[in-house]
């Protein structure tokens, strides 16, 4: 299977970042509607029951952040390989997401002076989970990203669970997503695998 992240983690990390800087809250996007309808199909993905209930991830604030880095990790990973309008789209995907981030922190009761150091932190924690998950995913290596997972979603637990679950359906899920029509990335429609019941 090709492998579809770049070589260099570091170049992604800083064209995300650049994402971040140009694009965040600013240019009113021409595209509104695809971005919103493929980013709503993302966040419902991350908020499927079963992550929680079957495959261990904590129903809390921080295990849903936990889920959805996840999901866009996937999705970031499949439109890197994309057509231009994939990766424009992408883009517009980023600038969403982390204004979710942002919004949520706010509601969180944080003030406004703190969160700009909550943002650096939490991009911070995606960068580093998009580069270990990346890793396994690329070697298809469903304990290398189990145990990725146990230290990103269950660090100082004295008994983790294995994460081996979440492990496989990231790795389907990424072999399911490789295989999407580029029209339907392009159209907004790119849906994640549902977990098996």
């Amino acid at each position: 299977m090709q492998q579809r992240w770049p070589g260099q983690p570091s170049v992604w990390r800083r064209r995300v970042r650049a994402f971040m800087i140009f694009g965040l809250f600013g240019k009113k996007n021409s595209n509104r509607i695809i971005v919103d309808r493929q980013y709503a199909a993302l966040t419902s993905a991350a908020r499927l029951p079963l992550f929680y209930t079957d495959m261990d991830v904590p129903d809390t604030v921080m295990g849903r952040f936990e889920m959805l880095s996840i999901v866009m990790i996937l999705f970031f990973r499949r439109t890197t390989a994309s057509a231009t309008s994939g990766q424009e789209l992408a883009q517009e995907i980023v600038d969403a997401f982390f204004q979710d981030i942002d919004h949520s922190i706010r509601e969180l009761g944080v003030g406004d002076q703190s969160v700009p150091k909550r943002m650096k932190k939490l991009a911070g924690m995606f960068f580093g989970r998009a580069e270990a998950y990346g890793a396994a995913l690329a070697a298809r290596d469903e304990a290398l990203l189990a145990a990725a997972l146990v230290r990103n979603i269950h660090p100082q637990e004295e008994a983790p669970p294995s994460m081996l679950a979440l492990s496989r359906w990231m790795i389907k899920a990424e072999a399911a997503l490789a295989v999407m029509p580029e029209d339907r990335i392009a159209r907004g429609d790119l849906s994640m695998p549902a977990p098996d019941e």
